[in-house]
């Protein structure tokens, strides 16, 4: 049986780690980036015991002009079957200030949106050529309630879900499924900066679970824990002023 072969952004810890660790059969070769190299070292490792073949690239994806040619690379020796585009930035703005550090904005903006939209566009060609594949990106919840703590997290996942829906409909002919993941709350170090109630919290472990299991059944869109997918759908629809109403009695930092 020919190996599947998995590309995972943000590979050495949380979702991303997580997300390895389940793929990690013989059936697979991996291919894990990640910037923290001692901990992407520990991922591979874990994973080369549970069987998989796997390459490690350190990396930040704030260099966004060598993100394509990483992607052409790697592609060119293991052919990218899935492109699991996790990598994220989060933090909220601190409420002695009006908005957020503009030098952290646009880290955020950059590894939120900007890398997962290259990258994405990357793998796109290489997969057009086979007829197939699948991208994933991973979202959030907030790309449906806008966060007033943290505008730029919100942005750029509100856009990312919409670059996902426009390049799904755009690469339906080429045989490529492309899959946008919202997950809510997740127990990681991102979440773990957040000082506030955190509802229906999941693992790490129990989230990249659920996605593997949803992307097996061609998910196009993957909401976790579900009982977010009932909260963003029913914020939709309340009325505009009680939308802003409720953000506006969420904390500010």
């Amino acid at each position: 049986m020919a190996s599947t072969t998995i590309l995972v952004t943000g590979a050495s810890s949380g979702i991303g780690a997580a997300l390895a660790k389940v793929y990690a059969t013989r059936a697979t070769n991996l291919v894990l980036w990640g910037r923290d190299a001692e901990r992407l070292a520990q991922t591979a490792r874990v994973c080369r015991n549970l069987g998989s073949a796997v390459q490690t690239l350190q990396f930040d994806l704030r260099n966004i002009g060598e993100i394509a040619g990483h992607i052409r690379n790697f592609d060119a020796e293991w052919p990218i079957d899935i492109a699991i585009l996790n990598a994220g930035l989060g933090g909220a703005a601190s409420v002695d200030h009006a908005a957020e550090c503009a030098e952290r904005s646009s880290d955020v903006a950059t590894v939120n949106f900007t890398a997962s939209v290259v990258g994405a566009n990357a793998v796109a060609e290489c997969m057009a050529t086979r007829g197939r594949g699948h991208i994933v990106l991973m979202g959030s919840v907030a790309d449906t309630v806008p966060l007033p703590m943290a505008p730029t997290y919100s942005g750029s996942k509100a856009g990312l879900k919409m670059f996902a829906e426009s390049l799904a409909i755009r690469l339906e002919h080429h045989g490529i499924r492309v899959t946008i993941v919202s997950p809510g709350f997740v127990d990681t170090a991102m979440s773990r900066q957040v000082h506030a109630p955190k509802p229906f919290m999941i693992s790490a472990e129990d989230a990249a679970a659920i996605v593997k299991r949803r992307l097996e059944k061609r998910g196009r869109r993957i909401v976790l824990p579900w009982p977010y997918g009932i909260l963003t759908i029913a914020f939709r629809w309340l009325p505009g002023p009680f939308r802003r109403t409720v953000l506006r009695a969420m904390p500010r930092g």
